[in-house]
C-alpha cells in the first residue's frame, strides 16, 4: 500500500510559480508511474501530467504544455510538479496519483493510489 502526500500549494499571483511535491511511502516508488490531476470547484477531475516510473516519458495536457514540468527523484521517493506562468484558470486542488501500468494515463479510475490534494489558487 502506497501513501502519497502532496505539499507546496498556496496562493500566487498570475504569472507566478509554484512547485508541488508528492512524497510516497509504504511501497517502492520506482515501481509506479505517476500522474497529476486537478479539480476546480464544480468541475470534473482533470488530467494534468504523467510520468513513467523511470522518468523517461512525460505527457501533459495541452493547456499546461510549456508551463508545467513533472519530474521525480526515486531515491527520495518524491515526485514534483513545477508550475510556471500560472493563470487564474489553473486554480484547483492538485492531487498526485500512482499506477502500476502506463496505459490510460488520463483516466483517474486507472490509478491505484491517491494523495489527499493540495490547493493552488492563482489571483489576478
Amino acid at each position: 500500500q502506497v501513501q502519497l502526500v502532496e505539499t507546496g500549494g498556496g496562493l500566487v499571483q498570475a504569472g507566478g510559480s509554484l512547485r508541488l511535491s508528492c512524497a510516497a511511502s509504504g511501497g517502492t516508488f520506482s515501481n509506479y508511474n505517476m500522474g497529476w490531476f486537478r479539480q476546480a470547484p464544480g468541475k470534473e477531475r482533470q488530467f494534468v501530467a504523467a510520468m513513467t516510473r523511470d522518468g523517461e516519458i512525460t505527457v501533459y495536457v495541452d493547456s499546461v504544455k510549456g508551463r508545467f514540468t513533472t519530474s521525480r527523484d526515486n531515491d527520495k521517493n518524491t515526485g514534483y510538479l513545477q508550475m510556471s506562468n500560472l493563470k487564474p484558470e489553473d486554480t484547483a486542488i492538485y492531487s498526485c496519483a500512482a499506477k502500476r501500468l502506463w496505459g490510460a494515463i488520463g483516466s483517474p479510475s486507472t490509478y491505484n493510489f491517491w494523495g489527499q490534494g493540495t490547493q493552488v489558487t492563482v489571483s489576478l
